[in-house]
């Protein structure tokens, strides 16, 4: 089967569908690759054909990007730039045709595609919201090596260039046309003729080699200012990124050959570049969560054929941020009706404001118009009581951490007398056991434990008790990934996954503060590990009375190795509660200073901060307790496996993507380094740090997580 097939009409025009077989979108990769060369040849001795049009056969996609696995597969540098390479110089050849080249895009044009695209003499896209145009390849800690990280720079303005490569983010079709990336934005309906036209046009008059830019962009390009524009860049990339991630130095540095060589260099730099980072580890972890993330998406989580219900009404139980955030995912990702129930009109309100300001930020994104926002708002109806509730297929309190209230709601639904609701409670440490304790159809309840901000946060915990149902399990999996969510579902038990390998990381970062390491070192050195914000900072964004409630579960369930330092309760009969009281571990009395530590909190402590501990030191106290709670999770089947629990931890609590996860992480360092350094620790600090059986006998066995 060919993945390209060839017309050519009375006119002389040639229009080239790519349908790659056996893939659901169309990927860039060696095969089509040799037989896109082989086919090019052809047409360039073809003397009947006077114009050619680029599409796609697949109607959801133009070319989504490179086949990963591809990438993946590279050993060397040397080979990773062969390939960085072989589609520069194909990419020229089409560039370098002396007849017009037209792509007719509708659907995800991004990275390779993109580049084959930027290949071409013109560029029009659909403006069908499947439609999404960017270079996504810093995700997978690489960078554009089709020309893109050269050529953007020189297409676009240098400030949108440099967020394009740097963030990877996506654009609609108007605003990839603002950018300057597209010619035109149409319907869809009319791609085919607009292209035709378009390739008429050049055929007529010529095809256009350089763009004319703007003064304000061609004043940005001037040594100088350029300068100027890409030292900024590197500092917020070396501030965002503590330097962790090789790629986005990598496409500043290409970006800044581009404008200050020749074409012929920079393109070299490009993919020396690619190489380089093909087989960098920070690419090879970041390429494994990929793949455990498209596997992850085809598991049932559940035996035997059982379908999911599907969710076209759903009741949240309160209204407060995490209520609202849940409403907001739901509306917008999964376009269910949201009926939510809050036992004071301010809470419904609050709720109301929250879906309505993220719709008006979509308008002003030009994501939505006002008129999309304003049918998307009205999906959500509130109530002061259960009416309406019995038609909902899908139930959610998200209510304070409260045993008794959780079991009353449970009780409440069950007594609407709709027998097929399923109830899930997003409470963060109570096992889901006890919350159907009393439950009329135990086999209806989970739990959804969702991560703030819901809108932001990616991973969605499902957890399964004893009791619970194939068929409650299959619909929370499958209304959670309509949400955009990864979906992870884990056995119950107190703390579940996250909170569970969370708690004694943050308490092990409490006892360095109470032996009088100041709190930012602490926070800073975890950060420059690679965490997104340190364990201090955590607890005063999530509230440090809410911090407070999963401890005494965790401790109660797991002893002496959850036993915290007290901190946290000193601080809330203080009314220092972080950032939502003003008053935290950080001062919030003015928004530049929430990055300074309050002093006064170390005297209602009586501690003072004056123990100068190495950063490797507080790394390795508080990052090995993580490594060997989630060891003990996977030992205990909390876990499934450990794909489940890296996937969690990096969409969890953020662990270092490009360490790979937890498990990936202890494979690296190797199992027995990892036990050692847990004995060396336990005779240090005590016996919280004794290795967990299964990862001893692994070491011992030299037998990784992965094989």
């Amino acid at each position: 089967m060919k993945a390209l097939t060839r017309t050519v009409n009375d006119e002389g025009i040639a229009t080239i569908s790519i349908d790659v077989p056996d893939e659901t979108m169309n990927v860039l990769n060696q095969l089509l690759a040799d037989e896109f060369a082989e086919l090019w040849a052809e047409l360039e001795k073809d003397a009947s054909v006077r114009g050619i049009i680029i599409t796609s056969g697949k109607s959801n996609s133009f070319v989504a990007g490179a086949d990963i696995k591809m990438l993946n597969d590279v050993k060397t540098a040397e080979d990773g730039k062969r390939i960085s390479a072989e589609g520069q110089a194909l990419f020229s050849r089409m560039q370098d045709s002396p007849r017009p080249v037209v792509a007719a895009i509708h659907g995800p044009c991004l990275g390779g595609g993109l580049e084959l695209a930027l290949a071409c003499h013109y560029r029009i896209a659909s403006d069908d919201p499947k439609t999404k145009i960017g270079l996504p390849e810093v995700m997978l800690g690489l960078l554009p090596g089709g020309r893109g990280a050269t050529l953007v720079p020189r297409l676009v303005a240098l400030p949108t260039a440099l967020d394009l490569l740097l963030t990877g983010k996506q654009l609609n079709a108007r605003r990839a046309l603002k950018a300057g990336l597209i010619d035109e934005a149409v319907p869809a309906s009319i791609l085919q003729d607009v292209a035709h036209k378009a390739v008429r046009r050049l055929m007529d008059r010529g095809i256009r080699r350089h763009r004319k830019q703007r003064l304000s962009d061609r004043i940005v390009r001037l040594p100088g200012l350029r300068g100027i524009v890409l030292k900024k860049a590197r500092q917020q990339v070396l501030k965002t990124t503590q330097g962790n991630y090789p790629a986005p130095l990598a496409i500043l540095d290409v970006a800044e050959a581009s404008l200050s060589s020749s074409l012929a260099q920079a393109l070299d730099r490009e993919s020396t570049e690619f190489g380089r980072l093909c087989v960098s580890p920070q690419a090879q972890q970041l390429m494994n969560i990929y793949f455990a993330s498209n596997e992850l998406k085809k598991e049932s989580f559940v035996e035997g054929d059982v379908s999911p219900r599907p969710v076209t009404r759903l009741g949240i139980l309160g209204g407060g941020l995490m209520g609202a955030g849940i409403a907001v995912v739901s509306i917008d990702k999964a376009k269910t009706s949201v009926r939510m129930k809050d036992i004071r009109p301010e809470g419904i309100l609050g709720a109301y404001r929250h879906v309505d300001e993220y719709f008006r930020k979509r308008v002003r994104r030009r994501i939505l118009n006002s008129e999309q926002a304003k049918q998307q708002i009205n999906r959500l109806s509130g109530t002061l009581d259960y009416s309406g509730m019995d038609r909902c297929e899908l139930i959610i309190e998200a209510v304070f951490e409260d045993l008794k209230l959780k079991r009353q709601m449970v009780a409440d639904i069950e007594a609407l007398g709709n027998e097929d609701t399923v109830f899930a409670t997003n409470t963060s440490s109570i096992p889901i056991r006890d919350i159907a304790a009393e439950a009329q159809r135990p086999h209806n309840v989970l739990g959804m434990h969702y991560f703030s901000p819901v809108e932001k946060m990616p991973l969605l915990e499902i957890i399964r008790h004893e009791g619970t149902g194939d068929q409650a399990v299959a619909t929370a999996v499958d209304f959670g990934r309509k949400q955009g969510k990864t979906v992870i579902v884990v056995r119950d038990g107190a703390g579940f996954y996250v909170n569970r390998i969370l708690a004694p990381y943050m308490n092990a970062a409490m006892d360095c503060g109470m032996e009088g390491v100041a709190f930012d070192s602490i926070d800073r050195a975890l950060v420059k590990f690679g965490f997104p914000v340190g364990p201090y900072k955590l607890l005063d964004e999530v509230g440090i009375d809410v911090g407070s409630k999963v401890q005494p579960i965790l401790e109660e369930a797991f002893g002496d190795r959850m036993k915290g330092t007290g901190t946290q309760q000193k601080l809330i009969e203080r009314n220092r509660l972080g950032r939502k009281s003003g008053k935290g571990f950080y001062l919030y009395d003015k928004p530049k200073n929430s990055r300074t530590i309050d002093e006064t909190v170390y005297a209602e402590l009586g501690i003072t901060p004056q123990n100068n501990m190495p950063a490797e030191q507080i790394v390795e106290r508080c990052v090995f307790m993580m490594l060997n709670e989630a060891a003990l999770c996977l030992e205990d089947d909390t876990v499934a496996c450990p794909r489940d629990g890296d996937l969690g931890a990096v969409f969890g609590i953020g662990f270092p993507p490009f360490l790979g996860g937890p498990f990936r992480y202890m494979d690296s360092l190797g199992l027995q380094h990892v036990v050692d350094t847990l004995r060396r620790l336990e005779q240090q600090h005590g016996s919280r740090y004794t290795p967990a059986p299964s990862l001893v006998e692994r070491a011992s066995q030299n037998r990784p997580f992965y094989s």
